[in-house]
């Protein structure tokens, strides 16, 4: 079975890449969605334990982040994908100024979560990893080089 780590900083393009890529054969675990942990841990043990196929969409951008849900991935014998969403705070700043309501989220928020990003690695017990970036063509996936 597959779990999917989404990697990057908010408004950099994970929940609309979601919708895109997994939404017809991946459950979507997000915490804006579902407001707690525990609704969260619920949820991702439920598919888990009846090898349902789920993407884990929220900003995961620091290692330890990550690495609860590999484990959890592990233990189950899923393989794990992470997908980086590679974006400068400038182009995430101008995609959530074309929010509305409370899908808009504080300029402060973005940029303290950008200054938290660590860079995903392999040694973390990823099996596949890539890039993804968003230009006016869509999203572009890459194969995972080790240097940006």
């Amino acid at each position: 079975m597959d779990g999917v780590i989404l990697i990057g900083v908010q408004a950099s393009g994970k929940s609309s890449f979601y919708q895109q890529c997994f939404s017809k054969t991946h459950v979507r675990i997000n915490l804006d969605m579902l407001k707690t942990r525990a609704r969260e841990r619920i949820l991702l043990d439920a598919c888990l334990s009846t090898m349902q196929p789920v993407v884990i969409d929220n900003t995961n951008v620091t290692e330890l982040d990550r690495a609860k849900y590999i484990q959890k991935f592990r233990e189950f014998g899923f393989k794990i994908d992470g997908y980086y969403f590679s974006s400068s705070v400038t182009e995430c700043l101008a995609r959530n100024g074309a929010r509305e309501g409370k899908d808009c989220i504080p300029d402060i928020a973005i940029k303290g979560t950008y200054n938290k990003l660590q860079i995903p690695c392999y040694s973390e017990g990823f099996d596949n990893l890539y890039f993804i970036r968003l230009d006016q063509e869509g999203f572009i996936k890459q194969e995972w080089q080790d240097e940006i």
